[in-house]
């Protein structure tokens, strides 16, 4: 199957601008939501020896970030396809969008698109989830638990076991959930991804050049 990049052009950043970040998020409506922090709890006395604190990267700020520049891909993309360049594109943390109608994840910085790929999702029995996740753990060398199965330059999204990771990929094939991607790209996503760095995925929303991905 090949996807087109006229017919998905709207699709890469699909949602966003109904979502902050900082939460799972379901979007399987079209009415804007807003996930906001719990109210804080009460504060604790401090132990006599505190040990240092594991910092995770804190998520991008909730701020109006618009689309700026997407790749300039011609014709159709083609499974197992991938682009990346990250020339002109401002500095500063990435945000990862997938949208699983298109079958296309996308890496934005400062609003410009730096990388896209056809990538693999789960099939209807172990489909892939929709929300927004922070990438909670990195492995380059992870081997499932669930399915003894390699999979390289892991990120992971959900408790039970979504990540994002290389897998060689083909039409006709499907995850279990997770969200599969040529192992070039995988290792660049490695690369410039923390732990705390957010991921969104949706299902068939559409936004383009000038749209926000996150609203204000």
């Amino acid at each position: 199957m090949a996807l087109s990049r006229n017919e998905i052009g709207g699709l890469i950043a699909a949602g966003l601008g109904a979502l902050a970040i900082g939460g799972m998020l379901d979007l399987g409506d079209d009415s804007p939501h807003l996930a906001r922090p719990p109210a804080p709890s009460a504060p604790q006395p401090a132990p006599a020896k505190p040990a240092a604190p594991i910092r995770a990267a804190a998520p991008a700020a909730a701020y109006r970030l618009v689309i700026r520049h997407i790749l300039p891909i011609k014709g159709p993309i083609q499974y197992g396809e991938w682009h990346w360049d990250e020339r002109g594109a401002p500095q500063g943390r990435p945000i990862i969008t997938v949208d699983l109608e298109a079958r296309v994840l996308s890496v934005f910085r400062g609003g410009y698109e730096i990388g896209t790929a056809a990538v693999l999702i789960g099939s209807p029995e172990k489909p892939t989830p929709t929300g927004v996740f922070p990438i909670t753990q990195k492995d380059a060398n992870h081997v499932s638990n669930l399915y003894d199965a390699r999979m390289p330059y892991m990120l992971r999204l959900t408790s039970d076991g979504v990540t994002i990771h290389a897998t060689k990929v083909e039409n006709g094939y499907a995850s279990h959930g997770c969200i599969g991607t040529p192992l070039p790209f995988a290792k660049k996503l490695f690369a410039i991804t923390r732990v705390g760095d957010v991921v969104y995925i949706t299902s068939g929303r559409h936004v383009g050049v000038g749209d926000a991905l996150t609203r204000s």
